[in-house]
């Protein structure tokens, strides 16, 4: 009887000992685990990264940046064939009729500010962008979640067109760009004020990459604005900017409170308030002060 109890008791020890590794849901992976701890060391500051470790799983993906950019590429792709002359190089008169392109003179048509994100001015356009925003947003979307990553991207679209609409208001708009630069603009943020915390040479590098890519794109729009012959419909450059304000504002709030309750952050009422007061004036300017037809 005794040994029989002494079996039974060194049993129940070792089921319950086995019992946290079977209850453990994908961390157990180790290719999983390992893609969370980058994620974590490019993502976030070290005082933060345990908290996300223990509660880092793949539920739910990130559905936002991945449907956003098949929607993009599918919008791309029917303006392509549809017109494959042209589209596939440079902004066509297809796309500039499009329902979805930001036109001054349609811009009554109010899901014009948000619905150029879709269409692109040809295949680099769509590819930097594509390329961007996946490399950038799927990992921000595994921290901060889809709904997060939804208001940073699309508070850059909107600004990024609000913007435009008032320093550039002859111009048309199209490609995600306002999206692109708000997540790019909220994360530069974060990796400055946090620089020490999040391994000094990565975020040298991450700086440089930022640097590089923003100068480049910025300078390649610059050209194609200014200098650049005409080869169909000039488009505004203004949503770059602007969307890179939007996420070194409402982003860098965003992606500094991965663990926090946003509704109780103070900075992101105040953050939010200016961005709707920036929204109302630009709605005042295009009813009553634009300059456009």
């Amino acid at each position: 009887m005794e040994e029989e109890s002494m079996n039974r008791g060194s049993d129940e020890k070792a089921e319950d000992e086995e019992a946290p590794e079977d209850e453990r849901p994908c961390q157990a992976c180790a290719w999983c685990d390992k893609v969370h701890r980058s994620i974590s060391k490019w993502m976030l500051p070290e005082d933060s990264r345990d908290t996300y470790l223990e509660r880092a799983n793949c539920i739910p993906p990130p559905i936002f940046i991945i449907s956003i950019s098949i929607a993009e590429l599918a919008v791309f792709i029917y303006y392509a064939v549809w017109m494959p002359q042209k589209q596939w190089i440079t902004l066509s008169e297809g796309v500039w009729n499009s329902p979805f392109t930001y036109r001054p003179d349609k811009r009554e048509e109010a899901w014009r500010f948000i619905s150029y994100m879709l269409v692109h001015a040809g295949v680099q356009h769509i590819l930097g962008n594509l390329f961007l925003q996946l490399v950038l947003g799927i990992p921000l979307e595994l921290v901060h979640k889809g709904l997060r990553i939804g208001l940073v991207y699309l508070a850059g679209v909107i600004g990024g067109s609000l913007a435009s609409s008032i320093f550039d208001p002859l111009m048309g708009l199209v490609g995600a760009s306002g999206g692109v630069y708000a997540l790019m603009g909220g994360y530069f943020m974060n990796v400055i004020v946090n620089f020490k915390e999040m391994v000094p040479l990565f975020g040298v590098f991450r700086l440089l990459f930022i640097i590089l890519v923003v100068g480049t794109d910025m300078g390649f729009a610059l050209y194609r604005r200014f200098i650049a012959e005409a080869t169909g419909p000039a488009v505004s450059f203004v949503a770059h900017i602007a969307g890179g304000m939007a996420g070194m504002t409402i982003g860098y709030v965003v992606f500094s409170s991965f663990d926090k309750n946003l509704i109780k952050d103070p900075r992101f009422w105040i953050a939010l308030a200016a961005y709707f007061i920036c929204v109302l004036f630009a709605i005042f300017f295009n009813i009553f002060l634009s300059p456009a037809p």
